[in-house]
Parts: C-alpha cells; sequence; structure tokens
C-alpha cells in the first residue's frame, strides 16, 4: 500500500497522511515487552507488518514495504532502519533523532551486544545519512565511545537548520521517568507536554517513527497526540 497525502478511505472518505508500519521485534535480550508494544491501536491505515526472523531481513522488509510517508511503530530503535534507508533512497534526509541514549555504538564497542545500541551508528556508517545532517536531542546516557562519536562526528545535539525532507525517530524513553511505560527510563527527561511542543515545532516529516515502550493500553493515545502534534 503506497500511502501518502493523496490516500483516502473510500469507505469513510477520511483523508490520511501516512501509513503505519509496525515492527514488532527488539533486537537485544529481554526485549519482548518492546516488541509488544508495536500492536499498539493507532489511527493510521495500516501499510505492512514487518517481523522477519533476522535485523538484516527486517531492514530489506522495511524498504520494500515503505510508504511514501511512513509511520513506524516498534519494537526498539533498530525499527527506524529500513524507513530511513528507504527514505534516503528517494533523496536526502536528515534525522532528529530523540532519545535518552545515543545509539551509537558498533558491534565492537558496545557494553552490551545489544543491536538497539546500534541504529543511528549504523544509518550513518551505511551512508543514509550524513552525521551532519542529524540532531540527536536528549541523550543523557552515552557510553565513553558515544561521546568520542559524537565529539568527532558533527552530529548537532540542539535545533538548527534542517534539510528539507526530515525523519523524527522519537524513543519513548527520551520522556523523564513515569510519563509514559519506557523500557529503560533515564533519569531526567522532558514532560509529554513538551516533548509534544517540541514535535509541533517542527516541520512536517517525511516519516516518523516511535519505539522503546513497554506495552500498556494508553500507548495508542499519546502516540497518536504525538503524532498529531507532527503534522500526521
Amino acid at each position: 500500500m503506497a500511502v501518502g497525502d493523496e490516500y483516502q478511505c473510500h469507505s469513510c472518505g477520511r483523508e490520511f497522511t501516512a501509513g503505519l508500519v509496525r515492527v514488532p521485534r527488539a533486537w537485544g535480550a529481554g526485549g519482548e515487552t518492546m516488541a509488544a508494544a508495536a500492536h499498539a491501536e493507532l489511527p493510521w491505515p495500516e501499510a505492512a507488518v514487518v517481523d522477519e526472523p533476522t535485523l538484516e531481513a527486517q531492514i530489506e522488509g522495511q524498504v520494500r514495504a515503505a510508504p511514501s510517508r511512513p509511520l513506524v511503530l516498534g519494537g526498539c530503535c533498530c525499527a527506524h532502519v529500513g524507513a530511513v534507508r528507504a527514505l534516503a533512497r528517494r533523496d536526502r534526509v536528515g534525522l532528529v533523532w530523540l532519545d535518552a541514549h545515543g545509539d551509537l555504538n558498533t558491534p565492537e564497542s558496545s557494553p552490551s551486544g545489544n543491536a538497539w545500541g546500534m541504529p543511528l551508528r549504523s544509518l550513518i556508517d551505511a551512508g543514509d545519512v550524513s552525521a551532519g545532517d542529524v540532531t540527536l536531542l536528549g541523550a543523557r546516557a552515552l557510553d565513553p565511545a558515544e561521546e568520542a562519536f559524537l565529539a568527532a562526528s558533527g552530529i548537532r545535539r540542539e535545533l538548527g537548520p534542517l534539510p528539507e525532507r526530515i525523519y523524527v525517530a522519537v524513543d519513548l524513553d527520551v520522556l523523564r521517568p513515569g510519563e509514559l511505560p519506557v523500557f529503560m527510563p533515564e533519569p531526567g527527561g522532558a514532560a509529554l507536554p513538551e516533548l509534544e511542543e517540541l514535535l509541533a515545532g517542527l516541520p512536517r516529516p517525511a516519516g516518523v517513527g516511535f519505539t522503546g515502550l513497554r506495552a500498556d493500553e494508553g500507548n495508542g493515545a499519546a502516540l497518536t497526540r504525538l503524532a498529531h502534534a507532527l503534522g500526521l
């Protein structure tokens, strides 16, 4: 299904600006609750469910299934990789990556070995995005190797001029603990209304992804609110 600005539901007549892509996997130890969170109900038409047995196959499946404007629901932050890659193959894309963690490790530098700590770095190293087109916001739990890469890479830590097309990756642990049920809460962070305000100030993105939650019946309402702030 190619869902974009032109999509209209034939039964209700409603128009949609994004297609929902569920990616119910978490590539690390103990991530089953994140995977379950990818099944939250959201009021967008489902473009695809990408549930492959390997991360490589997941990325390839997302590239093939990506609608014109993907709304990704994971799972862990690896759920963003295929969507960003699909957008990057169409034209230059920048990233606004909101996360309590850097996601900038490599298999060699990662203390845990969990792939969910590597997706932003993998996108940069693969050439899908330029480090200078990446803005990392809310990161406050960084490993030494991530700190070193940030210092050398040109990744920005505050909002400034953005490329014309952006993908907004939101790991909900960017929020302060207790705002939403997240998998890896970290001290500090924003309140939900503050995050909503920040997203509302961004240009309408070419794609959006939400990750890092634990399954909870309140997730759908909160994510709908945040997606609407982005103009979806």
